[in-house]
């Protein structure tokens, strides 16, 4: 089992750029991907963006560009760099792990809220 914790949400002005990280502990070494998710008030959860071990990558077409999810080299730590933020970037945004079991593991979320 792994825990996340996030951080780095804020209000910020449409346009700005927002880091986000997420720290995992717990049984890291059993982690094969890494992501975020967001939510918006009245909208289902949706995929942002996800990293895995083998390189591939996944991005929601409407951040394609603007944001990027990266991690460190010891896959402790995932990062979402959002740039040109947008009012419809608003929202909830929970840090994701995928663990081999297979195993999903989520943070306890960090608001993002975008200003126009």
């Amino acid at each position: 089992q792994v825990q996340l914790v996030e951080s780095g949400g804020g209000l910020v002005q449409a346009g700005e750029s927002l880091r986000l990280s997420c720290v995992a502990s717990g049984r890291v070494f059993t982690i094969y991907a890494m992501g975020w998710y967001r939510q918006a008030p009245g909208k289902e959860r949706e995929l942002v963006g996800t990293v895995t071990k083998d390189g591939r990558s996944n991005y929601l077409d409407s951040v394609k560009g603007r944001f990027t999810v990266s991690t460190d080299n010891t896959w402790n730590t995932v990062y979402l760099q959002m740039n040109s933020l947008k009012p419809e970037d608003t929202g909830v945004y929970y840090c994701n792990a995928v663990s081999y079991g297979p195993h999903n593991d989520w943070g306890q979320g960090t608001q993002v809220t975008v200003s126009s």
